[in-house]
């Protein structure tokens, strides 16, 4: 039966550590027991000067088209899930059809902050389902490092960089995609805010700088923790729901890393063995968009995830945005 198909994953981290010593060693007023404790972090990864989201998500497509035994020319769309492009305009997704040298695929960017990879995977959807579009390369790939205030201890300590990918298609053998939620709450814009480049603070300006809005903004820490988690777990809910699957029989969730405590208490409030939760947070940080998509492509390559195994990818993101996907393995 013809049914959305994952062909093959990849993921890209840049090399560069940044442990919890190394921001305090940089004057930042914290511990790394202090961040482990309220987070889980315990290092994550960034980009040189001069690599772009479009350079990690080259690195992460390659490794995807690689698993999935295709190249760039046997794409027809590609989507990239970011709020870090290399440029307003265009793209990233331009960006990164050039790198890859595929003229022939449509390319554009999905801006649903750490929801971009499910946003990105539910377009997809659309587009295979309409047969207009046979394969697809769906991206998310961030640079969250350059939009942080060093100096805010609250939310430097949280992000990291790198990009996930994975390449779809219509097919009758391989890991199928049983379905894909999305929402969003507008109202909700202002608890994460990235206000610079965009109309209401464009040209860059002295006064646009020591604002600081430029730089990402959040809402106070424990409203944040309290919303993600019901929308985590609603986005659980329904994807089960959706699918008539016993919660239960979930043998994975893998979500956007967004702080280990989050998904603790979701254990427990779901009861969900933790264990069933795949995490990458310490090791990484919250990529945003990237975050899920990076973890389940090392879920697949450390075979953690097994065949048969149904996987849901629970998310949640500024905008307001959340969301997730249910796949059988």
């Amino acid at each position: 039966m013809k049914q959305i198909r994952i062909l093959g994953t990849g993921s890209y981290l840049p090399p560069n550590v940044l442990s919890n010593d190394d921001l305090v060693a940089m004057g930042l007023d914290t511990s790394d027991e202090w961040i482990t404790k309220r987070t889980g972090v315990r290092e994550r990864r960034m980009a040189d000067p001069g690599v772009a989201a479009s350079d990690l998500g080259y690195e992460a497509s390659v490794r995807a088209l690689e698993a999935a035994g295709l190249t760039p020319k046997d794409i027809d769309l590609i989507l990239v899930g970011t709020i870090t492009p290399d440029t307003c305009c265009p793209s990233a997704a331009n960006w990164l059809q050039a790198r890859l040298d595929a003229p022939q695929a449509v390319t554009f960017d999905i801006t649903a902050a750490c929801s971009g990879f499910i946003f990105a995977l539910n377009v997809a959807e659309q587009y295979l389902k309409s047969g207009t579009c046979r394969r697809i390369l769906v991206v998310a790939s961030e640079v969250m490092t350059r939009t942080l205030n060093w100096k805010d201890r609250s939310t430097c300590i949280l992000w990291g960089d790198g990009a996930g990918a994975a390449v779809v298609a219509l097919g009758d053998s391989g890991p199928a995609i049983l379905s894909t939620h999305v929402h969003t709450d507008g109202s909700g814009g202002q608890d994460l805010l990235l206000p610079g480049g965009g109309s209401k603070t464009t040209p860059i300006s002295h006064e646009s700088v020591d604002k600081g809005l430029h730089l990402l903004n959040m809402i106070e820490a424990s409203m944040s923790f309290r919303v993600a988690v019901r929308y985590f777990m609603d986005a659980i809910k329904e994807s089960a729901a959706h699918n008539q699957i016993r919660i239960e029989d979930i043998a994975w969730f893998i979500p956007h890393q967004a702080n280990i405590r989050m998904f603790q208490y979701i254990s427990k409030s779901l009861k969900i063995p933790f264990a069933k939760f795949y995490m990458t947070v310490h090791k990484y940080g919250n990529i945003s968009s990237a975050s899920c998509a990076i973890a389940l492509d090392e879920a697949v390559r450390d075979a953690s995830i097994r065949s048969g195994d149904l996987v849901c990818l629970p998310v949640f993101g500024g905008g307001l945005t959340w969301g997730s996907a249910m796949i059988r393995w």
